[in-house]
């Protein structure tokens, strides 16, 4: 095994999912808090159609592409804003409808690109591991703009939340895929909940890093994709801590 070969391509990846954790264990535990946990898969869905559009239109790889993931995740966004205010009862049905009705379109533009099959499963579980060093400066940013607003209170306003959820969501997708958007803003987001005190960001932040850091060594020493291997040891991540903290629990009586 080439070493050196095998951490230049680990190291950006890691670094890249510590920055998407970075916003997304935050708007996983507002997700959590407000009931609609289908939220983040279906706004990725809509960036991702933002992609695949891009692709057809050739702008694949520039700022064009970058904004039209952003245009259709904020469509999206707008979308189920309006429709969490008219009708909130039906909102996690309707969440539900969007991401299936997103997904069958993507389906159906790439049916008949002869690549189309490759540009679902990228969009899908994502390509950390061709992550670059280059690629990252745009990517804290962006995740830097979306932390400063949350903290700086954004997400407070309803309409807020929804933006901050889309640009965060747009600047993820392209690089770790729907699968691990969704993975990575609820596994931690779940376990942070479970604490209920002032540490549990911080155990979500820990949950993540061990998850990603597991998963990447995992798919590099397997030879298996790296965002489903990740999922699965952001599952495993979660499931430990959760056991660990329930044996340390003090037994009443």
């Amino acid at each position: 095994m080439n070493t050196g070969v095998e951490w230049s391509i680990l190291l950006p990846a890691l670094l890249a999912g510590l920055l998407v954790l970075a916003s997304h264990v935050p708007l996983g535990q507002r997700v959590l808090e407000r009931g609609i946990i289908f939220i983040d898969i279906a706004i990725a869905q809509f960036a991702g159609l933002g992609l695949i559009l891009a692709h057809f239109l050739g702008w694949e790889g520039g700022w064009q592409g970058q904004a039209a993931a952003l245009v259709l995740a904020a469509v999206g966004a707008l979308m189920l804003h309006g429709t969490e205010r008219r009708w909130p009862r039906l909102q996690e049905a309707i969440i539900g409808v969007s991401f299936v009705l997103v997904a069958s379109v993507a389906i159906l533009l790439l049916a008949q690109d002869a690549h189309g099959g490759e540009h679902l499963r990228e969009m899908l579980v994502g390509q950390i591991l061709w992550t670059t060093w280059d690629d990252l400066p745009l990517l804290a940013l962006l995740n830097g703009l979306v932390l400063a607003a949350w903290f700086g209170g954004l997400h407070k306003s309803a309409l807020g939340f929804y933006l901050l959820f889309a640009l965060a969501i747009t600047a993820s997708v392209q690089v770790v895929g729907v699968y691990l958007v969704f993975a990575s803003l609820i596994v931690p987001a779940l376990v942070a909940h479970a604490k209920r005190c002032g540490r549990a960001l911080l155990v979500g932040y820990l949950t993540g890093a061990v998850g990603y850091a597991l998963g990447l060594l995992a798919s590099a020493r397997w030879d298996l994709p790296a965002g489903a291997v990740i999922v699965c040891a952001l599952v495993v991540a979660a499931c430990v801590v959760t056991v660990w903290r329930s044996m340390l629990r003090p037994v009443p009586g």
